[in-house]
């Protein structure tokens, strides 16, 4: 089995130094070949000098590779393209994996009938969360920080995975295409979901994920992260993530769509989302009705963003990815 590990970062160098120390540490067996690809997708800091002086302790284990282009989902579909492995794993520049994590996530796509496989996410804190917030159900905001825990037993996923614990043979992105460039973090927006739309791509087309909860991954929690503005505003976002994925749809009677959709939305969906809100009074259960209420609204607003600018009317096509191989590169 061939492995390249894709770790996109920008301008982390630090948090980046703690999560190659962590993945080098990982335990496979001789007979697996493996890799750390790094894609810098266009740091002003250290970064550069980070990689190399990994590169230099560890010999053939880690190779750089420069992205110009600002975005996530422009260093993903870089970093797949230049992929060494027949099996492609990603992790984030700010965790830290258990030393089995990368042989335990990608072990099960031994099984040619799997598409990919997620791991388990688990947040850690070294300060108090706020009486606010939960991270259990009903009301578990965990996936905000990135947090991703099903639970202890494997088996079929029937989610997407999140993008710092997943892993999947190259030749599904030869099939089904790259991760969206409309989505993802990039200069001025913060916009996210690359990851979990391919998950449903693929399982939207018929194929089988798995979910490994022995591959684990800790994501920290930063304290400017828990406060309640960094929370709506990413329920907000997650709800325009939601309206951007789907694709866009013919006019009604010659009006576009959304002239029925918006108000549908408003009296369906958002009005009594806000109705719960203001109604409810434990202070867990609030916090997520508003949450809820804030993601209805970033649909709506995307839907409307959609529908009257002309260059946002055509679904963004998804990126095809080229292999090396295969361009002669």
């Amino acid at each position: 089995m061939n492995l390249t590990v894709i770790l996109v970062t920008f301008n982390r160098c630090q948090s980046l130094a703690t999560a190659l120390e962590s993945v080098v540490q990982s335990v496979l067996p001789p007979s697996v070949s493996w890799e750390v690809l790094v894609v810098d997708n266009n740091s002003t800091d250290q970064t550069p000098q980070t990689v190399q002086d990994f590169s230099r302790r560890y010999p053939g284990r880690f190779r750089y590779l420069f992205e110009p282009i600002s975005g996530k989902s422009h260093g993903l579909n870089a970093g797949i393209e230049a992929a060494r492995g027949d099996i492609v794993a990603f992790v984030d520049d700010d965790v830290t994996v258990e030393k089995t994590w990368l042989h335990n996530l990608t072990s099960p796509l031994q099984n040619s009938e799997l598409a990919g496989v997620g791991g388990r996410i688990l947040l850690h804190s070294n300060i108090p969360l706020p009486e606010w917030l939960s991270l259990e159900q009903p009301y578990n905001m965990g996936g905000v920080l990135a947090g991703f825990d099903p639970g202890t037993g494997a088996g079929p996923l029937d989610q997407p995975p999140y993008g710092t614990n997943m892993a999947f043979p190259k030749r599904v992105f030869k099939k089904y295409g790259g991760f969206r460039l409309d989505l993802g973090p990039r200069p001025g927006s913060q916009l996210r979901n690359e990851d979990t739309e391919f998950g449903r791509r693929l399982l939207t087309a018929g194929e089988r994920l798995w979910y490994e909860p022995s591959a684990v991954v800790y994501h920290p929690v930063p304290q400017q992260r828990l406060k309640k503005e960094y929370f709506l505003e990413w329920w907000f976002d997650f709800g325009r993530a939601i309206s951007r994925e789907k694709a866009k749809r013919k006019t009604v009677w010659g009006f576009p769509r959304h002239f029925f959709i918006v108000p549908g939305m408003i009296a369906m969906h958002l009005s009594p989302r806000v109705l719960r809100w203001m109604f409810t009074f434990n202070s867990k259960e609030r916090f997520f009705r508003k949450g809820v209420a804030w993601m209805s609204a970033g649909q709506i607003a995307e839907i409307h963003r959609i529908g009257t600018t002309k260059e946002n009317q055509v679904r963004v096509p998804i990126p095809a990815i080229r292999f090396r191989s295969e361009t002669g590169s």
